[in-house]
């Protein structure tokens, strides 16, 4: 986490809100964690996954004062490209810190989020793709198969554009279709077979994911034998959550942290997407990290 995230302002009601991470910081009080502030990333690291057009585009972008559309979703204000930075460099940082046993899992609390970024379009309220970053960076210090378990309400796009052609990672994306932004079907495989979309239905719960995670992703998880997980963790499939109709409990949240930490056997970096209700994303992140930290 870094104050500077906080300096990404959105219009008055928009969901991806400073106050979200507010609530993330109220959430983690309390708790006993290593707390690091996020440095910035540099272009070398924005560069693994964006052309330098697409990078000096966004920053050009950014307003002196004041706010300014991008597309009918994503915003940009005179902090949005040093919180924009800061997401990355915190991915990246966690990564480093884990591969070097530093720490077994780490959490990155960021904004703006990442995984609706696509090569050279910023999208769904995301700049730069913060996982596909951070997974393109473990890659290049020489881990050999990377996986990325996104299970936000809303289908990671962006980070499936970004690992289209990487063979070396295995991108899982459980998210509800029908919903924006309308990719993220079953057909949808990925140059190598390795991308992996499972689309789950409106008004379904946590035993409908429970099942699907069961039978799919944990026995490939397993075979894939990765050398790090990196987890873009939404919690927009809570049931409070407003844009999307998945009936999640913190619970589910809880089992699904378990399962992947004990199935990835640590080495896990979980990063914040979505989760746009104050007190469920709370409540959320709390329970997720510390199953997450409990091994």
């Amino acid at each position: 986490m870094h104050s500077d995230c906080l300096g990404h302002v959105t219009p008055r009601g928009h969901p991806e809100q400073v106050a979200r991470l507010g609530a993330v910081k109220a959430a983690l009080e309390g708790l006993a964690l290593e707390r690091r502030e996020a440095p910035l990333g540099t272009d070398a690291q924005i560069l693994l996954c964006h052309p330098e057009a697409y990078l000096r585009r966004i920053e050009a972008a950014e307003p002196e004062s004041g706010v300014v559309a991008l597309d009918e979703d994503t915003w940009m204000s005179a902090g949005s490209m040093q919180a924009a930075r800061r997401a990355v460099g915190g991915v990246c940082a966690a990564v480093d810190a884990v591969l070097a046993g530093e720490m077994r899992n780490a959490f990155v609390a960021c904004r703006p989020p990442g995984h609706h970024a696509e090569t050279e379009r910023q999208m769904g309220f995301c700049l730069f793709g913060n996982v596909a970053i951070g997974a393109k960076h473990a890659l290049a210090q020489g881990v050999e198969r990377v996986a990325i378990v996104d299970f936000d309400v809303h289908h990671g796009n962006g980070t499936q554009d970004l690992l289209w052609n990487e063979q070396g990672a295995l991108f899982f994306s459980s998210h509800q279709s029908p919903l924006w932004p309308g990719t993220g079907a079953e057909g949808e495989r990925g140059a190598y077979d390795q991308v992996v979309n499972l689309p789950l239905a409106p008004g379904s719960g946590g035993a409908e994911m429970r099942r699907v995670y069961e039978a799919r992703v944990f026995p490939m998880l397993e075979a894939f034998d990765p050398g790090l997980l990196l987890i873009s963790a939404g919690f927009d499939a809570h049931r409070a959550d407003p844009l999307a109709q998945l009936n999640w409990e913190v619970e589910d949240y809880v089992w699904l942290t378990e399962r992947l930490r004990d199935v990835a056997g640590g080495r896990v970096v979980s990063v914040l997407e979505g989760g746009y209700d104050l007190e469920a994303l709370g409540a959320s992140v709390a329970a997720h990290v510390q199953a997450l930290m409990a091994n």
